[in-house]
């Protein structure tokens, strides 16, 4: 048994020096985040390390991914407590680059277009959006040349729209998606949660429970579990739901009316101020 003290992660603030310290490591594994770290994050890295290879774990608020009323200059960091939780679990690099390393000359006149799924449900509701997050995926697997990156359920749409780019530029990266980490109540974990008051950590939880009774209608087909989740939601007093729809997974468009089979059940509310995402697969017969 090795019991030697887990070195603290190498942190990368330069896409040069990132390029240097990661050539030739053959697997690289990376973990693409925001910071705030929550447990939810800490499954990510935890399925990197089982991969074996060389992690990195990328910290970066993208500015491209935030709308003008959004809450960039709110969103949590701090980079010494993510470097902590880093550390106890032996990862051995973390990039984390300025605004100004990543985007030199100001806003990039070369994006990445989501297409027309990413202008849809989270797309709609927070316009270029996927084009912003799209873009920086991007730049992060050309600059680090992983063979696997790691992402979570909770964010299924742009799960979708990673896998999609990738393929549809014949980038050789596997995507690795981990199972969505809930509280003890079904609550998805999420950076935002902190700004949740009690009683908006208890509204919150409507959302789960909106999809546990999806898919405890699904037997009986897309009506019933429309009408029990939306029922659910309405029952709370402080949820505004922005949308809740079910689409197919390998396309991410609304299934039809009659469909049977495997389906995906996405929901976004806003609780207080904060707007929150969820989502679960269910099996649609009826």
């Amino acid at each position: 048994m090795n019991d030697s003290p887990l070195a603290r992660p190498v942190v990368l603030a330069t896409i040069a020096g990132t390029r240097s310290a990661l050539a030739d490591r053959g697997n690289v594994v990376l973990v693409p985040t925001m910071g705030a770290l929550h447990e939810g994050h800490i499954a990510l890295v935890q399925r990197a390390l089982e991969l074996g290879g060389t992690v990195v774990v990328s910290i970066f608020v993208n500015p491209l991914q935030f709308g003008p009323n959004e809450d960039l200059d709110r969103y949590p960091r701090d980079l010494e407590a993510d470097l902590d939780k880093l550390h106890r679990l032996g990862v051995p690099f973390v990039f984390a680059p300025s605004v100004e390393e990543m985007y030199p000359s100001g806003p990039p006149q070369t994006t990445v277009k989501a297409g027309p799924v990413g202008s849809m449900y989270e797309g709609r509701s927070r316009p270029g959006h996927f084009d912003g997050m799209l873009t920086v995926v991007s730049k992060l697997v050309n600059i680090v040349r992983p063979t696997s990156v790691i992402f979570g359920q909770k964010d299924a749409q742009q799960v979708y729209l990673v896998r999609r780019m990738l393929a549809d530029l014949n980038e050789p990266v596997r995507v690795e998606v981990v199972e969505t980490v809930r509280d003890d109540t079904g609550l998805a974990l999420s950076s935002r949660n902190r700004f949740l008051d009690a009683r908006e950590t208890r509204a919150a939880r409507a959302l789960s429970q909106a999809l546990d009774a999806a898919e405890s209608s699904a037997d009986q087909g897309i009506d019933a579990v429309i009408a029990a989740s939306q029922g659910t939601l309405m029952g709370e007093s402080l949820v505004q739901l922005d949308y809740l729809k079910i689409v197919h997974p390998d396309t991410f468009l609304p299934v039809d009316d009659g469909y049977k089979g495997a389906a995906l059940v996405i929901v976004a509310a806003r609780v207080g101020s904060i707007r929150l995402i969820d989502n679960a697969f269910i099996v649609l017969a009826g």
